[in-house]
């Protein structure tokens, strides 16, 4: 018998209150966390309902129906989303019918002439692009249709990963390690916190055959190696908490790329960052997102 899901979709009005909202959501037991832009444009991925109204973005987010409602959760639900005067909507998925959730609303994505992200329904891009990975994006972050996907992306196009170890952390679909892969790194270690994404980011790596990606789930940055790259796109509050492990995780001469970021977080994340002794190369900004690409060496 399959499962159900129950499916939140919310809007939210900057990241500090996504943030706090994801704490308290993952508290009652909601995993996959699924955020996305409000403007249209470069993400007209899984697209939400208009019904919600207006924020800096939307996000959606999963939980098993017996367990929702063996722990009589709607109360505390309630109780969140009137805390901060916001409105969400509830649906019930099955478990076989997600592919067909995401397939009526997933596009490809193409990054220039670098990158194109598309299922395996889609046909191969035209004009070609010169990295194509397949995705199935499930109930995992990371289609490249957000700006902080997107814009990482494009600073790995600046990257020689030729020869190098990377560490994806928060890996969500697998997506950044895939590109790793394609761009020729020679190992890839891939983490998240959240079983969804593992076993979706196992299922991605396999089917665009990037057999030197390790793919496991952990709580936090740490790690018994060093790397030559280091990817993080996952937010600010998840960066703070684990900057000083991701910096211990680093060779001499690694490079750090944090994503995730609101364009005003940069000065803090900045600081933070230098006084770990990394150096500042470059900020890809994108509708109101950046990335942040540093050295531990100028």
């Amino acid at each position: 018998m399959s499962k159900e899901y129950i499916q939140i979709a919310f809007n939210f009005d900057n990241q500090e209150q996504f943030e706090m909202l994801v704490a308290q959501l993952s508290a009652l037991g909601f995993e996959g966390f699924n955020e996305e832009e409000a403007s249209q444009g470069i993400n007209d991925g899984v697209k939400m309902s208009n019904k919600l109204g207006e924020g800096a973005g939307h996000c959606k987010t999963f939980i098993l129906a017996t367990y929702f409602q063996e722990n009589n959760l709607q109360n505390d639900l309630d109780n969140i989303f009137n805390q901060y005067s916001l409105t969400y909507l509830k649906s019930i998925i099955k478990e076989e019918n997600w592919n067909a959730v995401w397939e009526s609303n997933f596009e490809p994505v193409r990054v220039g002439d670098f990158v194109g992200i598309r299922a395996n329904f889609h046909p191969h891009f035209e004009p070609k692009v010169a990295f194509e990975i397949e995705i199935t994006p499930k109930m995992s972050f990371g289609t490249g249709h957000h700006a902080t996907t997107f814009s990482v992306i494009e600073l790995m196009e600046g990257i020689n990963f030729k020869g190098k170890s990377v560490y994806d952390f928060g890996t969500g679909t697998g997506v950044l390690a895939i590109l790793a892969h394609k761009l020729g790194a020679a190992s890839v270690l891939a983490v998240d916190n959240d079983d969804w994404c593992i076993e979706n980011a196992k299922e991605n790596v396999q089917n665009n055959q990037a057999t030197n990606i390790r793919v496991e789930k952990v709580e936090s940055a740490g790690q018994n190696q060093v790397f030559d790259v280091i990817l993080a796109n996952v937010n600010r509050h998840i960066i703070e908490a684990n900057l000083e492990a991701l910096t211990q995780s680093a060779k001499p001469s690694s490079l750090l790329v944090l994503s995730g970021l609101l364009i005003e977080d940069q000065l803090d994340i900045t600081k933070l960052t230098t006084k770990l002794g990394w150096n500042f190369i470059k900020a890809q900004p994108l509708n109101g997102w950046v990335s942040l690409m540093f050295s531990t060496h100028c």
